[in-house]
């Protein structure tokens, strides 16, 4: 999402970390660069002027100027001000009472039956008991959705279908009571800012219950009018938070900047994708360090540790060590990595991956290819590669709609692969590494 306004900050840094000392004109040009880097990401021109005025007041001094690393200074001060600019903490939810009762509102496709499940399957591992509720009566299928995507999460939902969208949200309390839910989601029906009939209809949902939390769900791929949308929603209802979706997507990032300081409504929760498993909580520092091409490896962490199967990683360690590494054991370590999104999503969040100019992109497709080429093999190919002669790889390359040369090329990159890691399991390996360079070209 970042990746325009990222590419524009590290080549100022770069410029300035080339000049050694810094004058006060070395600065203005950087943060001039800075504020068209913003504008260009669709930040609002409001947020970017305030925001390069409290930079320039901190870096046009002896914090930067009579630094012996004045570039580096210059980067702290910008990183810190993005980060207070974005809300400086992740901000959680309230739920302090039982059962507590978010209500999610926001505009029509804008995700929020679908972000709904997702906000419930987060707060399921976090040990909550949560139970759904469908208050939209007016988009056909709307319930019917949220019953399906509920029973795929194993998550209760309840309907009142003859009831007011207003009366729907007081049974909801009633309803999260006689069941012992400790949070109650409520899905109400997507609406535009403009439409007075439906923005009141929100204001007596809110009076009804009223709720803990109420969450504005807005797309991130709208740029500067989902502030607009937020400025509007927090008007009527002063909402206590954001839940922005499809950061994942190609937008410039300006929502992403411009949201909290233009409603003071904290972002507590980004869409990272698709998938139900696909909603992760907002950090304003983490966010910060991803911008200026510094990685976010916190997150990455805290993925791998929900998302992957430590004891494999450990079983594949001592396999790597004792030299018998195989097929299985990377098809098995390729499926498990796949959990984590996209490679290129991975390898956004590794630090200094931003400055690799000129860096091939990752294949997705080759990937795919790879994996279905591993799968179309016996267990005892996968075991032993040795065996797999012509005959073999013309019925493997059928079995994965390939052909034979795409076979030759996995088995010599993974042939690469092993060599490699015939090393490195000598001398670093750890708990398990992915042999990120069998995408790479064969020695």
């Amino acid at each position: 999402m970042f990746d325009s306004l990222t590419e524009r900050l590290t080549g100022v840094f770069s410029r300035l970390r080339g000049k050694g000392k810094l004058s006060e004109k070395d600065v203005n040009e950087g943060l001039r660069e800075i504020r068209l880097a913003l504008l260009e990401a669709d930040v609002n021109y409001k947020v970017v002027k305030d925001l390069i005025a409290r930079i320039r007041a901190r870096a046009i001094g002896e914090e930067v100027l009579e630094s012996l690393t004045p570039a580096q200074q210059l980067i702290k001060i910008v990183r810190d001000e993005l980060t207070t600019l974005m809300g400086k903490e992740q901000a959680g939810l309230r739920l302090d009472r039982r059962p507590a009762v978010i209500m999610l509102v926001g505009l029509q496709g804008s995700g929020k039956t679908t972000t709904a499940a997702k906000l419930a399957l987060l707060l399921k591992k976090k040990g909550h008991t949560p139970g759904l509720v469908a208050a939209d009566v007016y988009r056909p299928a709307a319930i019917d959705q949220l019953v399906a995507l509920g029973k795929s999460l194993g998550i209760p939902v309840a309907s009142f279908p003859d009831l007011t969208p207003p009366r729907i949200a007081a049974r909801a309390r009633e309803w999260g009571e006689e069941n012992l839910y400790d949070v109650i989601i409520l899905d109400t029906a997507g609406r535009l800012q403009i439409d007075e009939e439906m923005m009141r209809e929100l204001e007596e949902i809110a009076k009804a219950v009223p709720p803990d939390e109420i969450l504005l769900v807005a797309d991130a791929m709208t740029g500067q009018e989902a502030v607009n949308i937020a400025a509007e929603f927090h008007n009527r209802l002063n909402i206590t938070g954001v839940i922005l979706t499809k950061l994942d997507g190609d937008a410039r990032g300006g929502a992403a900047l411009s949201i909290r300081a233009v409603t003071g409504a904290p972002i507590k929760f980004v869409g990272v994708g698709e998938k139900v498993d696909e909603l992760e909580p907002f950090h304003p520092d983490r966010m910060a360090t991803r911008i200026l091409g510094m990685g976010d490896v916190l997150t990455l962490i805290e993925q791998a540790e929900a998302k992957l199967d430590q004891k494999k990683a450990e079983a594949l360690a001592t396999r790597i060590r004792k030299n018998r590494f195989t097929l299985q054991d990377f098809l098995e370590q390729l499926e498990e990595m796949r959990k984590l999104g996209p490679f290129s999503q991975i390898l956004d969040k590794l630090p200094g991956m931003s400055k690799l100019k000129g860096a091939p992109e990752v294949d997705e497709a080759e990937i795919d290819r790879a994996l279905a080429i591993i799968r179309s093999m016996t267990l005892e190919e996968r075991l032993n590669p040795s065996i797999i002669g012509g005959s073999r790889k013309r019925r493997i390359a059928r079995g994965s709609g390939t052909k034979v040369r795409d076979v030759n090329r996995v088995l010599a990159r993974f042939n690469d692969a092993k060599r490699a890691l015939k090393f490195v399991g000598k001398k670093h390996m750890g708990k398990g590494r992915f042999p990120v360079d069998f995408f790479g070209e064969p020695s």
